[in-house]
């Protein structure tokens, strides 16, 4: 027979909201991890795609998209845009966020190369 203000067992109860919220920190950070990791990822890629459609452009618009959708394929991007014109070149890439959670989303990028204007 117990007392009224027996409080045998709480502590296993209070253990398991404690595991509970650590493992939700750890999954919030391992997505947030995730995201900036693809973000950097993106952002290389985008840089790496600019300078070689910019060096490119003088064989033409087809030979520059080519470049562009290699790197990104290597890269494990997509090209969303890209301008070239003259001298300059505009890339716009996309890498999916792998998370655990659903929806996760993309990280974008843009990046320009070429001469540096006044």
């Amino acid at each position: 027979m117990t007392a009224a203000g027996d409080d045998r067992g709480s502590a296993t109860i209070v253990g398991c909201f404690l595991m509970a919220a650590l493992v939700t920190v750890t999954v919030a950070l391992v997505h947030v991890g995730s995201a900036v990791t693809s973000r950097h990822r993106a952002q290389a890629a985008a840089d790496l795609a600019a300078v070689a459609v910019a060096v490119v452009l003088d064989r033409g618009h087809d030979r520059a998209c080519d470049v562009a959708d290699r790197i990104a394929v290597r890269t494990r991007v997509r090209v969303r845009a890209w301008a070239g014109g003259g001298w300059d070149a505009v890339v716009e890439v996309a890498a999916d966020v792998t998370s655990v959670l659903p929806g996760a989303g993309e990280a974008v990028a843009v990046a320009r190369a070429g001469p540096v204007s006044d």
